[in-house]
């Protein structure tokens, strides 16, 4: 964990999916389907489905999250030979009730205790969005729930960012953004905000542009750093 200390923050912004919201959850629900492939399935997995986004971007060809969510399931079902129309719609559905992890729910509410405002900043569907933050109950500590539909293309293309600064009136350099993506973390110090990287998964750190003020293992470890607590 990191000695760094983040100063003048009014507002806190967190990614959803492997930051706030376990993604694996959804297979490890499925381990009896899946077998000893349910790992390298739930990898593979998110991995189409960040390539998707990346390369629909790109392309100009955009698609929402739950569309997109889908294709990469359907890509990992048959790399890895499950042919189950039951499975696959077991699996999308689980998806909308992803566990939030564990210290997630109090880490919100001693944000808003401390007057900080709150927000997600996602490339999920607002369905999904809606879905998961019902399921885990935590609604009632954020202060905005933002989706990339609202701009029409994914995360990293800085108009998504440029969406909390204008939701909730607060400068970049006075949001803290929280990702447990490497790439996410990067984009969001590159347009100008103070990021906080939630290394959940022992990733290594990019080689890009910019670089994370702080890099912690678990979102309870942010709140010292922004003098909580």
């Amino acid at each position: 964990m990191t000695d760094t200390r983040l100063e003048n923050i009014e507002a806190c912004v967190f990614d959803a999916y492997g930051t706030l919201f376990d993604f694996n959850s959804a297979a490890k629900s499925e381990r009896d389907s899946l077998g000893d492939k349910a790992d390298e399935f739930s990898a593979l997995w998110r991995t189409k489905q960040l390539e998707y986004t990346w390369l629909r971007a790109c392309m100009g060809k955009h698609k929402d999250f739950w569309g997109v969510t889908g294709d990469a399931l359907d890509y990992a079902l048959d790399t890895l030979g499950f042919d189950d129309a039951d499975l696959r719609e077991r699996l999308m559905n689980l998806y909308l009730k992803l566990d939030a992890f564990p210290e997630v729910p109090q880490v919100l509410k001693d944000l808003k205790a401390a007057g900080i405002k709150t927000a997600i900043l996602s490339n999920g569907e607002p369905k999904m969005l809606d879905s998961a933050v019902r399921n885990s109950g935590i609604g009632g500590d954020l202060d905005a729930v933002l989706s990339v539909e609202s701009v029409g293309v994914y995360k990293p293309h800085f108009s998504v960012y440029q969406m909390t600064c204008d939701e909730l009136d607060v400068p970049a350099e006075r949001i803290s953004f929280q990702s447990s993506n490497a790439w996410d973390a990067v984009a969001a110090a590159t347009f100008g905000m103070k990021v906080i990287w939630c290394n959940r998964y022992g990733q290594r750190r990019e080689r890009l542009t910019a670089e994370p003020d702080a890099e912690i293992t678990d979102l309870s470890q942010m709140l010292p750093i922004l003098g909580i607590g």
